[in-house]
């Protein structure tokens, strides 16, 4: 992690860490960066994200840059007006799944994939020096606003069609997702009905989409008789999915059943995914022709990983896919048109779910200042590889052991004071017999790094 840059972009409580002037360097840096060209700018629903994106905005129009602000914007969206206005980059104000007291700030490339770990360092050198560009007054940059909303649905349309029609159940969560997703469904020829979808800035219900935030959209499902919910979190670039009968997809099913469609749409090849993600997803793809390659987590790691191997789908365990057909930015509202194409060719979702291998996966997030997590995760390393008989070890990300019957993964969250355990087994009790140990490795060097 950066100094100012987590595992997705800047993200922080806003008027503390996160302030307009903190924005206006970001603006100053990335112009100085770019030093010429276009930037397209989009915001999600939150109370400080027009603050913020004005400060951002003056900062980039001072060295030059010109200026596409397209609004309230899912992040999807920025990362498709990247493309469509030919723009040499994209910036999203957005803090995604976490509280509305916190905003952040991502930017993507002109190829709709998030920065890398590298240019954004690169960034933060420029933001930290002071050493910006800045141009006389008859060269500052222009300002335009544009509205790529009818253009994204036009281009869904050429990609995704439906031979029947469904009833479905829009849960936005009061995000940026509430101006296309609803949308775009209708355009695809589905009833829909819209939940939380009114974007205020004030969030009615978590904004992870998981089986606890969304169980008044499982109600509706199971009321109003839907074939399918979709839900997205803050800026859509997340999916959850309600099955038929009114269940909560679990992420790492509706992650194989996904990857699974796409194999049989273009074919076999590499889908790419993070090594916080399970064993169903190797297995339920094995005989369909696809091969899994794990990587960091943070939708920009897997966006190279499928840029290197010219993969078909990646996806993380939490609802993030990108479908590089499409983008190489997150796209929860394609994926909702997506998963609606797979009902209609494959059947219902609680069908296909029954397919794939069901094993048992435990959470956990310890609480970690953020100065501590260096110290506690190479405590970490050690004690994990003393305590646990494991066959491979992975540390790309956090540190993974596993073999063929579990794995248990460590790893410092970018995005909050946290350490985060994540593991998987055959069996429930072999489940809580390793996050028991788990837990009493985290805690222990927690402990030991505090002094």
């Amino acid at each position: 992690m950066g100094k100012y840059f987590g595992t997705s972009g800047i993200r922080d409580v806003v008027n503390e860490k996160l302030t307009p002037e903190l924005a206006l360097r970001v603006g100053l840096a990335l112009g100085t960066y770019l030093g010429e060209g276009t930037v397209v700018i989009g915001v999600d629903t939150r109370t400080s994200s027009e603050m913020l994106k004005n400060a951002v905005i003056s900062g980039l129009l001072a060295t030059g840059i010109n200026v596409i602000d397209i609004g309230l914007a899912p992040t999807p969206l920025t990362g498709f007006a990247i493309k469509l206005y030919g723009a040499d980059a994209g910036i999203t104000i957005t803090a995604s799944h976490n509280p509305p007291e916190y905003n952040g700030i991502k930017v993507w490339d002109r190829n709709g994939m998030a920065y890398t770990p590298d240019k954004e360092r690169e960034l933060e050198g420029i933001m930290d020096s002071g050493q910006f560009k800045r141009v006389p007054w008859n060269e500052i940059g222009k300002l335009t606003r544009e509205d790529p909303r009818e253009e994204y649905i036009e281009e869904v349309l050429k990609r995704i069609s439906l031979e029947g029609s469904y009833t479905v159940v829009v849960d936005t969560g009061n995000g940026a997702g509430s101006i296309l997703s609803p949308y775009l469904q209708r355009e695809l020829g589905n009833r829909v009905i819209s939940l939380n979808s009114h974007p205020s800035g004030f969030f009615v219900r978590e904004l992870e989409p998981n089986a606890k935030s969304l169980d008044m959209l499982a109600k509706t499902v199971k009321v109003v008789n839907a074939d399918v919910g979709i839900a997205h979190d803050g800026d859509a670039d997340r999916i959850g999915v309600i099955d038929e009968t009114g269940r909560f997809v679990e992420y790492e099913v509706m992650l194989s059943l996904i990857a699974g469609y796409m194999l049989r749409k273009y074919g076999e090849g590499v889908v790419v995914t993070t090594v916080d993600a399970g064993f169903a997803l190797d297995d339920y793809i094995r005989d369909l022709g696809g091969k899994v390659v794990r990587t960091r987590v943070g939708d920009v790691a897997v966006a190279e990983e499928l840029a290197r191997h010219g993969g078909v789908f990646g996806g993380e365990p939490s609802g993030t896919w990108i479908m590089p057909q499409w983008n190489l930015t997150p796209d929860g509202i394609f994926a909702g048109a997506l998963v609606l194409e797979m009902i209609d060719r494959l059947g219902p979702i609680s069908e296909l779910a029954k397919e794939v291998p069901r094993y048992v996966t435990l959470r956990a997030k310890i609480p970690c200042p953020n100065e501590l997590k260096k110290k506690a995760m190479e405590i970490i390393a050690k004690r994990a590889l003393e305590s646990f008989e494991y066959k491979r070890l992975i540390d790309i990300d956090g540190v993974r052991i596993e073999n063929e019957e579990w794995w248990v993964l460590f790893r410092p969250s970018g995005t909050e004071p946290i350490m985060r355990i994540t593991l998987e087994a055959h069996t429930q009790e072999k489940a809580k017999e390793l996050m028991e140990k788990a837990e009493r490795v985290v805690r222990e060097a927690i402990r030991e790094a505090q002094g």
